[in-house]
């Protein structure tokens, strides 16, 4: 019960690995709101967290929208009175390569990974502060550092997004420590979500492939995110600030 009497703000927990950390979150003590565009996913999210004894709210967030990012914070005082923890999880990304990269793509991926962030942030920081202080992450990826291609092209709009969520990190992490914030990010590897084409990374050729990089021999699950942004929302982590968080079994080792 790492977080009981916390809670947690989280964008895109509608699937995937904002799920995943919303369940983790919630078995863990936490109260959360659970954002995402779609209000399905919202909802079926807080259904189970519900069912395994959790407390939980849903509210439709695109985080391109300041409104919609308001709207859900005014639901969370109303409902609770205060926030301590934000996931900033929701993300995006278009199969566009340098050549056929367009500007509305471009566009649509920095508006929702990076700008997105960046938003909610500016949004939750207050009432964060204002209950006391906290802790924020970001979800970065690997791909933040290096490109990940096996057929020679990549998605660069989605690595220039990315590459900019650790220095928004950072530049977080110094604004916000007078108000007791901390602000970290953990850049996920290769993880088995619909995030990308499912089959792109669990079928036996996409993993002969990672396992060049990969020195743990599997595909990462949406529980070894949650688990590090867990630890790293946490009091555990308490002397942690400002950092990128690689979980990627080993992938940026060699």
């Amino acid at each position: 019960m790492r977080h009981a009497d916390k809670n947690a703000f989280i964008t895109g927990a509608g699937s995937g690995i904002g799920r995943e950390t919303a369940l983790r979150l919630a078995r863990e003590g936490a109260r959360v709101l659970v954002t995402d565009v779609s209000a399905a996913g919202a909802a079926e999210t807080v259904r189970l967290i519900e069912a395994a004894g959790g407390i939980a709210r849903a509210a439709v967030v695109d985080v391109r929208s300041r409104d919609q990012i308001r709207a859900a914070v005014d639901t969370a005082r109303e409902a609770w009175g205060a926030l301590h923890l934000l996931v900033n999880n929701a993300g995006v990304v278009t199969e566009h390569s340098f050549e056929t990269l367009t500007e509305e793509a471009w566009d649509f991926v920095f508006d929702i990974n990076l700008k997105g962030q960046f938003l909610v942030a500016q949004e939750v920081a207050p009432l964060i502060a204002e209950s006391g202080g906290g802790a924020i992450v970001n979800l970065s990826t690997v791909e933040a550092l290096v490109v990940v291609t096996s057929t020679g092209t990549a998605q660069p709009h989605y690595n220039a997004s990315k590459g900019g969520v650790p220095m928004l990190t950072k530049a977080l992490a110094v604004e916000l420590a007078a108000k007791n914030i901390r602000v970290n990010c953990v850049a996920p590897g290769p993880i088995a979500t619909d995030f990308f084409d499912y089959e792109s990374v669990t079928s036996p050729e996409a993993l002969e492939f990672m396992k060049q990089r990969l020195l743990v021999p599997r595909v990462g699950a949406p529980a070894d995110i949650a688990s590090a942004v867990s630890w790293l929302l946490s009091d555990e982590a308490s002397w942690i600030d400002g950092i990128q968080l690689p979980v990627d079994g080993g992938w940026l080792t060699r």
